[in-house]
């Protein structure tokens, strides 16, 4: 009964707002086009589509909030109105009860708020649709008193979600079944993505493990600050983490006036993206305005500060080298090879003729090249690409989708920060340096040394199984057992030859670096 309530609320708000025209427009099904028609009339419809899809997600609550928010990452699946529409809703939520949020962390450490902190701010810093912040100070094992941020999560959001996303799930497959485009779009695995996003962003565990992964990670690189987490103080619904102190990063005036090199920090931001991309697979993907800020602290001062870890994106060695091959042979203006590697990975059908593929691709890039940020919308290059994908059935990688909405989050910083920032050229020197270290000695003396463990295993053993196999068979097959002695020395040698032209192939490799090096420089 709740959901069939549910669903007629969505139904009344869907007619309220004119979305039906906007969601049987594109079926396949003449009759459901003619419905559209009959529906519209006698209803004023002046505002754009793309605003009144904004407001009908805004009255359905937090959840179709965020399913927006995720929607308008998916550019191969939206008309660009719509998708810059989409983009600019926020979490506008109201905060809960304090008394909610005390209660909450008492139960979560079966202690008195008192007994936790030193002192705990009721009011919260921050609300949006998951949890919500407030300020503290605890007093860490040394004694000493320490600024924190406690985030608690919003009471009673598991049922709300399942609940909405059983109903998005079943209109994506009305989506999928009636619209011409339906399995192409693969609606239901948006559906299951935005799903599994809500579902880790309620474990808050989850997210100071990744704030730890993430705070490891750039130790080493000094432009970016991770607060520290406190294990002991956090739950899966209270995540107690260090407080940070910064301004945030679209109040550039602010930040100039204070003295930061704008210019460098934008050339930071995609320093940082491509470092956790190309060098870590292991990048935060929710890099908007909120939760990026600017220390102004003397010994840190002109650092990024990342905020809200519950959306990080992971890729594997496949993903990062194929990634990689692409920017680069982009960067060189290389089409075909991003043509040939479209096909070699199967993103598009074997039978794709690559000169027809190449010509698309030239097509859709090369009015970018040598032109200033402020000239170029990447989001208008992915359109375009994505536009043409669907003249060769390129199928949307979902794996891919985070690192989209990243790269999009990055354009808009860069924008705001140094509309002359050349995206391109910042990029490239560190993925051709990126390109050099898998290609070279670092790489396969990486894979020697994981491999390491199991060849020492197995190595001392061959002996012991071939003496074994010989003293078990039987005597009279001298056939066979004279084919295993000569295998046994050909094995021998075979290792020796490894072994005394192991320096060679190093001085091989060497070579075959500089060579690569040559190339790209």
């Amino acid at each position: 009964m709740s959901r069939l309530l549910r669903g007629a609320t969505i139904i009344w708000v869907v007619l309220r707002h004119g979305l039906d025209e906007l969601l049987l427009s594109n079926f396949r099904h003449p009759w459901l086009r003619g419905l559209t028609r009959v529906i519209t009339i006698g209803r004023r419809l002046d505002a754009p589509r793309g605003q009144r899809l904004r407001e009908a997600l805004e009255s359905l609550g937090p959840i179709f909030v965020k399913f927006g928010q995720v929607l308008s990452t998916r550019r191969d699946l939206l008309p660009p109105d719509i998708a810059d529409e989409l983009a600019l809703l926020q979490d506008r939520v109201p905060p809960f009860d304090s008394d909610i949020a005390v209660a909450t962390i008492e139960r979560a450490f079966r202690r008195s708020i008192g007994e936790i902190f030193v002192s705990f701010d009721r009011v919260p810093v921050a609300s949006a649709s998951i949890a919500q912040v407030h300020f503290a100070v605890v007093r860490d094992r040394a004694g000493r008193e320490r600024e924190v941020a406690v985030k608690v999560l919003r009471p009673g959001m598991l049922p709300v979600i399942d609940k909405d996303v059983a109903l998005l799930r079943m209109m994506a497959g009305w989506v999928e079944s009636l619209s011409s485009d339906g399995k192409r779009l693969k609606p239901r695995e948006v559906v299951a993505e935005f799903d599994t996003y809500l579902h880790d962003e309620l474990d808050l565990v989850r997210e100071a493990a990744n704030a730890a992964q993430l705070r490891r990670n750039m130790e080493g690189l000094d432009l970016v600050l991770i607060p520290e987490v406190f294990w002991e103080l956090s739950h899966a619904e209270v995540f107690v983490m260090e407080r940070m102190k910064g301004v945030p990063i679209n109040q550039v005036d602010r930040l100039r006036a204070a003295g930061v090199d704008i210019p460098k920090l934008a050339r930071d931001g995609v320093t940082i993206f491509f470092t956790q991309v190309f060098r870590d697979g292991f990048f935060h993907a929710d890099m908007h305005p909120g939760n990026i800020q600017v220390s102004l602290e003397p010994a840190n001062f002109g650092r990024y500060i990342s905020l809200d870890f519950g959306i990080v994106g992971t890729l594997t060695e496949v993903d990062k080298e194929y990634l990689a091959q692409n920017f680069v042979a982009f960067f060189r203006r290389d089409y075909k090879r991003v043509a040939e590697l479209h096909i070699e990975s199967g993103w598009v059908p074997a039978s794709t003729r690559v000169n027809d593929l190449e010509a698309a691709i030239r097509t859709v890039c090369e009015p970018y090249f040598d032109r200033p940020l402020k000239e170029i919308s990447l989001g208008m290059v992915l359109l375009r690409l994505f536009q043409t994908s669907r003249r060769f059935q390129v199928e949307i990688q979902p794996q891919l989708v985070l690192l989209q909405k990243t790269l999009l989050n990055i354009e808009g910083l860069g924008r705001q920060l140094d509309p002359e920032l050349d995206l391109w050229s910042t990029a490239k020197p560190f993925l051709e340096k990126w390109m050099l270290e898998q290609l070279g000695p670092p790489r396969l003396w990486r894979e020697l040394r994981a491999e390491a463990p199991q060849y020492a295993k197995i190595l001392p053993d061959l002996p012991r199984l071939l003496h074994d196999y010989l003293r078990h068979k039987p005597r009279d097959n001298r056939a066979e057992l004279q084919e295993l002695l000569a295998a046994q020395k050909r094995t021998n040698r075979l290792l020796q030859s490894l072994l005394y032209g192991g320096l060679g192939f190093v001085l091989g490799l060497l070579a075959m670096q500089l060579i690569v090096r040559v190339r790209l420089f």
